[in-house]
């Protein structure tokens, strides 16, 4: 389960460093695609294999469904993680997110999101201010 907030530099040569406490759960590596609200996800392969197995069952003939598919799967690439805990961050990921050097790692259970710091903070300071909205818009999810 990956949880919390993070500052890492990307150095370089486009190397993230992995949280200590979750390298273990990317022995198998890693795959990276493009997330939603201009950052990117991690997830570790038994829960990628997971949301491929949503995503496929998806109905073709849909056209968000298709986007969506799209999305996350043509914009993945599988990476490792060397021995010092960090995987390269693709060129095309790291310009569809707008990387810069300082960078946020964001844990939210399955996976983890890797954002610009600027990019995080605007985020955050929105979300803030709108926290009792979205709260009050969970209870037609059951929340």
């Amino acid at each position: 389960m990956f949880i919390g907030e993070y500052n890492y530099n990307l150095d370089d040569k486009n190397r993230l460093a992995v949280p200590t406490k979750f390298r273990k759960f990317f022995n198998d590596g890693a795959i990276i695609t493009k997330g939603l609200d201009n950052c990117l996800f991690i997830y570790t392969k038994k829960e990628w294999d997971k949301l491929v197995k949503r995503l496929a069952d998806l109905p073709i003939s849909q056209a968000k469904s298709r986007a969506f598919s799209r999305l996350m799967l043509a914009g993945a690439m599988d990476v490792n993680v060397d021995k010092q805990g960090r995987m390269i961050m693709p060129d095309y990921l790291k310009k569809f997110a707008g990387l810069n050097k300082k960078i946020i790692l964001a844990g939210l259970y399955n996976r983890l999101e890797v954002w610009d710091e600027k990019v995080w903070n605007k985020y955050q300071s929105v979300t803030d201010k709108d926290s009792g909205d979205i709260a009050e818009g969970l209870v037609d999810l059951g929340i």
